[in-house]
């Protein structure tokens, strides 16, 4: 997949969904994989054309595991003008060593956030962007069935009452494989998660499951991915 079909998957799901307003300032969460970085080549193509002008900034939580190597990012963006910023913590050390969670994932991700979020208020944003793609949109919702019993996933736009920011999905309409492919032949300088849990989640047991599920069934994510954005019990009705 080259650049230019990312962005036309990224420009449709932001014009359907309203993502982007004249004048946002728009920070990109950059974890180093290939996901985050698709995202943000996708939003600097997109800068230069938009009806809607808007700024873009790079924020990484870096949660301490003294192996995160950020310097091909700082290059990245420094060669295209986006300020780029890595907030330090301590939040690995926090879980895995003082706490020594079972299940990690959902404290990190709360203590995660609000790094990120203080952060890019500080940068005077107003809207951050994740990059989650269709299939991590089925997964939470598996997710949310299996170990909530709700039927709930990742929405297009969010409003965060605490921070007062907006959260867009640009990425919403994008294949993980397609994401990879572009990730791949453009070279991206894709940093490993230096997180112990990585591969042993409850979300990759759910990942793996569901490419199970389509290799035996082809095309059953994309009849998943139709329902979730026609049910009226996901709340992206609301988002059209």
């Amino acid at each position: 997949m080259t650049l230019q079909q990312v962005m036309s998957q990224v420009r449709r799901a932001i014009d359907d969904y309203d993502m982007i307003q004249e004048n946002d300032r728009i920070a990109v969460g950059i974890s180093g994989g290939k996901d985050s970085l698709a995202l943000l080549f996708a939003l600097h193509g997109l800068m230069r054309f938009y009806p809607k002008p808007f700024t873009l900034y790079a924020v990484t939580v870096d949660l301490g595991f003294n192996n995160l190597d950020l310097s091909q990012i700082h290059t990245l963006c420094k060669e295209r003008d986006i300020p780029y910023t890595v907030v330090k913590t301590e939040i690995g050390r926090i879980i895995f060593e003082e706490r020594g969670e079972n299940n990690p994932c959902s404290l990190c991700a709360k203590l995660r956030k609000g790094a990120l979020n203080n952060a890019i208020k500080e940068a005077g944003c107003n809207k951050i962007a994740y990059a989650h793609h269709r299939d991590d949109v089925i997964a939470t919702m598996f997710l949310s069935l299996f170990y909530e019993g709700r039927f709930q996933t990742l929405e297009p736009v969010t409003y965060l009452d605490k921070s007062g920011l907006t959260l867009i999905r640009p990425l919403l309409y994008m294949k993980e494989a397609d994401i990879s492919g572009f990730a791949h032949k453009d070279g991206l300088p894709v940093v490993k998660s230096p997180c112990p849990a990585n591969g042993k989640t409850r979300r990759f047991y759910v990942e793996e499951l569901l490419r199970r599920l389509n290799r035996e069934n082809p095309g059953i994510n994309e009849r998943i991915f139709t329902a979730i954005r026609n049910s009226d019990l996901t709340g992206w009705n609301k988002s059209l």
